[in-house]
């Protein structure tokens, strides 16, 4: 499936992948304009289910996976770099462990190697959450707006089914050749723990850590997610 991207900007292709339950519009405007003018062209697509990019939500990663290729393959990219958080950054952790040939280098944030000792308290905290904020009218409003003939309620209620998580494959590093970087905010202890398995999985995954931030690094320090993924970037072009 060929997703709705937004583009902006001309010259080595910068793909970054939303997180979960946004879109490609909605995320990644500093990182978009602070890498347009650093002469990247900024590829920000709507991942399935997101934003205008309508297709069934079974087989999550799998889908990704191919709708990834199916759109690099359709906007005649070669090879680009990859960047993602949460969501995102599992679909192109995958993206990249599958198809490495089209990625020159891996950014991901927010991945677990392995599934963490609470994560099924994890998982009924967030959909406490989600209950809570669907109460609200004006979040209803967003969420209809940013993603149409979706219907992003059964969406964000699959995330929270068994094994929707691919912890098999997100783990699976050993064999990752291509220049990766694993960014992680230093507020989120989890996420600490998670870089350090993969440094130690594979001493080649570069390991950043984002101060002040947590899970959405991207958004919580904007500037120093773009100014350390530019620097990383600059290494491998």
């Amino acid at each position: 499936m060929i997703l709705h991207t937004e583009i902006t900007g001309e010259g080595n292709p910068l793909v970054l992948i939303h997180s979960g339950g946004m879109s490609g519009a909605s995320e990644y405007e500093e990182q978009r304009d602070f890498f347009a003018a650093k002469g990247f062209q900024v590829i920000r697509p709507d991942l399935r289910g997101h934003g205008k990019s309508v297709g069934p939500i079974d087989d999550y990663f799998g889908h990704c996976t191919e709708d990834i290729m199916d759109t690099l393959e359709h906007l005649n990219i070669e090879s680009c770099h990859l960047a993602g958080v949460s969501l995102g950054g599992i679909a192109a952790l995958l993206f990249a462990k599958k198809y490495p040939q089209k990625v020159k280098t891996l950014t991901f944030s927010g991945v677990f190697p392995e599934k963490p000792e609470n994560w099924e308290e994890l998982s009924q905290q967030e959909a406490a959450h989600h209950e809570v904020l669907f109460k609200r009218e004006e979040v209803i409003e967003y969420m209809n707006q940013m993603h149409g003939e979706n219907d992003w309620r059964a969406m964000l209620a699959s995330w929270h089914q068994e094994n929707f998580y691919p912890f098999k494959e997100t783990g699976a590093v050993e064999n990752l050749t291509i220049p990766a970087m694993c960014l992680v905010g230093g507020e989120s202890s989890l996420e600490f723990e998670a870089a350090g398995c993969y440094r130690k999985r594979n001493e080649a995954i570069q390991i950043s850590v984002i101060p002040f931030a947590g899970h959405l690094v991207h958004r919580d320090q904007p500037r120093l997610y773009s100014e350390t993924l530019y620097v990383f970037l600059q290494q491998h072009q």
